[in-house]
């Protein structure tokens, strides 16, 4: 007799809005948030599609990030991941989901807007894992204000400095350590194709981010180093309580095809993928993921 197979409808997997109104201060906490995200933390089932690789992830403390980190240890990869010391609850839980894995986890904490400490970033990542060939450029920073006049210079220092010179610090620094086969993966997001007024300056670089995966994809094909970008939608991660008025977040991701805001556990196969080298043609992408809006 055959089996039915497993279906999940997709508008009821996760919670709908409304959500609980809630506010954390920067970088926040997903231990703190109402509905507390999955990263896949109970959900995510590797298959060796990454065995004895090497990742280093930035922001893999949580949201995306984590995930990403979640399923690249799952999947037989040992992971370094960069966060600020004030996510150390979250990043300690994320290293020893790694270890349970049976991977080596390196915990890397530091402020990647400093340009020294990205070097250093990647000095550490390499000597510790004993080489590198998959770089996720995931961290970020936004803020919300109504009007360009109102952004202060020290709020658009830190959204370029953190979203555009970081990952350009941190690659620059990586390329000479990895060698044909790896993998670059940048986190853009639907903002690239349809900003919302309100975030003027993080649209900007998640533009910027897009076009670096498009021209760093030429510059390192000759060297067998793939690059690709994510642009996720709406998807419910610290991000956006540290940044949103609590009120715009009652209603987050109402306004999608789904009906909701997406987990960060929906988009670690993704990620997977594009480390993988079965998807050894895919190179200068970007793949989307928001719930049925944006444009890749």
């Amino acid at each position: 007799m055959q089996r039915e197979p497993t279906l999940e409808n997709p508008r009821d997997k996760y919670p709908r809005p409304p959500y609980k109104r809630q506010s954390q201060p920067f970088p926040a906490l997903a231990g703190k948030m109402d509905p507390i995200p999955d990263n896949g933390e109970d959900t995510y089932v590797g298959s060796g599609r990454l065995t004895d690789r090497r990742a280093l992830v930035t922001g893999g403390d949580s949201g995306i990030g984590r995930a990403a980190a979640i399923a690249f240890a799952r999947e037989g990869a040992d992971v370094a991941i960069n966060y600020l010391p004030a996510e150390e609850e979250d990043a300690k839980e994320v290293i020893e989901l790694i270890e349970r894995a049976g991977r080596r986890a390196f915990a890397i904490p530091g402020d990647i807007t400093d340009r020294d400490f990205c070097e250093q970033l990647v000095k550490r990542a390499v000597e510790q894992m004993g080489g590198l060939d998959i770089l996720v450029n995931n961290a970020a920073y936004q803020q919300t204000y109504e009007t360009i006049v109102d952004i202060p210079d020290e709020s658009f220092d830190a959204t370029m400095k953190t979203n555009i010179y970081a990952p350009f610090w941190i690659t620059k620094a990586a390329v000479p350590h990895m060698p044909p086969g790896s993998s670059i993966i940048v986190t853009a997001s639907v903002q690239a194709y349809e900003p919302e007024a309100v975030l003027l300056d993080y649209a900007q670089t998640k533009a910027a981010n897009v076009i670096l995966v498009k021209a760093l994809a030429k510059q390192l094909g000759e060297k067998g180093i793939r690059v690709n970008g994510v642009a996720p939608g709406p998807v419910w991660t610290p991000l956006q309580v540290c940044s949103k008025p609590p009120e715009m977040l009652e209603d987050f991701g109402a306004d999608t095809a789904l009906g909701r805001a997406g987990q960060p556990a929906e988009l670690a196969s993704i990620y997977v993928q594009l480390a993988d080298n079965r998807a050894s043609y895919s190179t200068g992408q970007i793949f989307g993921a928001s719930g049925g809006g944006g444009q890749p």
